[in-house]
Order: C-alpha cells, then structure tokens, then sequence
C-alpha cells in the first residue's frame, strides 16, 4: 500500500532540502511526494526541481500561484493520486524522524478501516538548528473528539496522516476558505465528526522553530500568555470558531448524527444576552484540553467574544 506525501511550499529555500531528505529516508519505502509551490519568489522551485531530476518516478510538483496555506492545502488534496491507500500534510520547515510514516500506516492499519481516520502525533519543538528544546504538543487530557476540535485545535499538521476514506470526504465538499482557521484544524474537524481521530504518544516530527513560522508551538508559560493575549487582541470582534463552526454546518451539518448536530446548532445559535450565554454554558458539551483552557473558552463565551 503506497502514501503519497503533501507538501505546500512557499519561500522555503532555507530548510526545504532537510525536509525532502528526511521524506526520502522514511522506513516506509512506498511514498510519493507532491509538491505545490504557492508561488515562491526564491530558490525553493529550483531546489525542488533537481529532486524531480533525480527522482521522476516518486517526485512530482505543482507550480502554482500564491493562494495562501489553506487552500493550498486543500488543492495538494484535491489533486492527489485517488488511489493511492494514505495521504500524510508536511510542512517545508521540518524534519520528520525516520518512522514518521510506518508508525502512522500502522496506527491506520489497527483501527477499523471502513471509516475516514486521521492519525497525529505530537512533535519534538526545537530551535533553528534542530537542537531539541521540549515535546510539544503535551500529551493528550481528553480524547480526540467533535466535541473537542469544534473549539480547539491539537492535530499539528506536519504530523497528520490520514486514509483514502478521509480525504474523499474533506475533498468532497467546496468550503469558503476566508471561514477556515487552518487546513489541519479543518482536517480534526470533519475527521472528528464522521470518523476516527487517533492519538500517537509518539513524537514524529523535528518542529522547527524560526521567526517565519506561519504557527509555532509555545516555548514558555510567558509565550502562552504573550499568544493568547495577542491572539485576543488580533481576533477580537472576529468570530473565528463561530464562522467555521458555520461553514461546516453548511457543508456536513446534514449528515451529522443528532447529537453531533445538536452541539453544533447550540454553539452557533445566538447568545446575546449574559442569561442566555450562562444557558448555553449549561447545555455544552464541548471541551478543550486543560482546565485553563476550559475555563477560558467559559469566560470568551460570557463576555461575548465567542
């Protein structure tokens, strides 16, 4: 059974090689790499190009115009080889460790394959020169689940994997890309709702650290602090849970199991008043990981913000 690797780059000339290299030296023999360039105006293309000399039968890339990650994403997805078994996001920037892929096709393999899966990991967060600095994302509190990816996101997307069942459905449908925060959250979403989402306690993924991270993981508890502030600060009065929560109403709500649908109405259902916001508290069944980030999504939700 052979995977196909999707990798989006733009302006990555730095870090790009390391990244191919540690594809290529997957323990996983069966892989194929497609590429689409979102319009670099570096070297990246031309370093890309002396891999698809070396390695035409397992390389291909498309050069494409600067769309953004998201729906550059969702077109590596759309344009994948729809028989090949798994499909694995990767970002330009990192390192994968040698068993990133058999122990995800494994993880696949375990579970019942009759449904749309999606395999993570955490990462080893490191500096720019790979030197290791913690595990990140922490291990999990509370399961991998619908309820969970409508208000948080844990699958980093350079340590997804996930099966031919999960990419017909994300490719099944046309989102408004302005309503998606990100391609993997987008993943975690839709997966979660219809599938399996499968947690491996193994890091996978050397997570590069650099001042051009589009999304980096914290390195201090003052990093937590200073992203969640700036992140308030940048987002306030932009809804952006609620917008995506909507645009997967409209594109899955249909065929969501009924209490699936019933979570989903009540939280884009509107909350004007304090009375109705403690009431919609009460009803919710949706969490996030920690006891502070629960508590957070409580406080966003009473004071109008979600």
């Amino acid at each position: 059974m052979n995977i196909q690797v999707l990798l989006s780059t733009f302006n990555g000339q730095r870090y790009i090689v390391d990244q191919i290299e540690s594809i290529l030296s997957q323990t996983y023999k069966n892989v194929k790499l497609l590429i689409r360039d979102d319009g670099s105006n570096d070297n990246t293309v031309k370093y890309i190009e002396r891999y698809l000399d070396k390695y035409p039968e397992k390389i291909c890339l498309i050069r494409g115009s600067n769309i953004g990650v998201i729906e550059s994403f969702l077109q590596l997805l759309r344009n994948a080889d729809s028989n090949s078994s798994y499909y694995a996001f990767c970002d330009q920037d990192d390192v994968w460790l040698d068993h990133k892929l058999e122990s995800a096709i494994k993880k696949i393999r375990e579970a019942d394959e009759g449904k749309p899966i999606l395999v993570f990991s955490p990462t080893y967060l490191t500096d720019s020169n790979l030197q290791k600095i913690k595990i990140w994302p922490g291990k999990l509190a509370k399961p991998a689940s619908f309820y969970n990816a409508l208000i948080e996101n844990i699958a980093v997307g350079t340590t997804i994997t996930i099966n031919n069942l999960a990419r017909e459905l994300l490719i099944s449908k046309q989102p408004t890309m302005n309503k998606l925060i990100m391609h993997d959250w987008w993943s975690y979403l839709c997966i979660s709702a219809f599938g399996e989402v499968i947690y491996d306690e193994k890091p996978s993924v050397f997570y590069r650290q650099h001042q051009n991270n589009l999304i980096g993981g914290n390195k201090t508890l003052v990093e937590v602090v200073f992203r969640k502030l700036k992140s308030y600060k940048t987002n306030k009065g932009s809804r952006l849970l609620h917008y995506q929560a909507l645009e997967f109403l409209k594109c899955y709500g249909f065929e969501l199991e009924e209490e699936k649908k019933r979570q989903l109405n009540l939280f884009v259902g509107p909350r004007k008043t304090y009375i109705s916001r403690i009431h919609y508290l009460r009803r919710s069944e949706l969490y996030r990981q920690t006891f502070q980030e629960n508590l957070l999504f409580k406080i966003l939700i009473i004071i109008g913000y979600i």
